[in-house]
């Protein structure tokens, strides 16, 4: 009997290992989402920046070449 109740200490102890690494990974995943999305954010923005600018130039080129013509 205590041989049964040694068993299911130790299957006890090895499923609440199991559920902290469980744990301790989605607290990594959700991490890592957060600083993905961060990046996108950060990418995003640029981008919309560098569009903007690039707007700006085309139309000042336009602008330009409807003076020369």
């Amino acid at each position: 009997m205590s041989d049964i109740k040694q068993q299911i200490f130790q299957e006890l102890s090895a499923l609440d290992d199991a559920v902290a690494k469980l744990r301790s990974v989605a607290i990594n995943a959700g991490k890592q989402t957060d600083l993905e999305v961060a990046i996108l954010t950060e990418q995003v923005r640029t981008l919309r920046e560098r569009n903007a600018t690039a707007t700006e130039m085309i139309d000042k080129s336009i602008s330009i070449l409807k003076n020369l013509k």
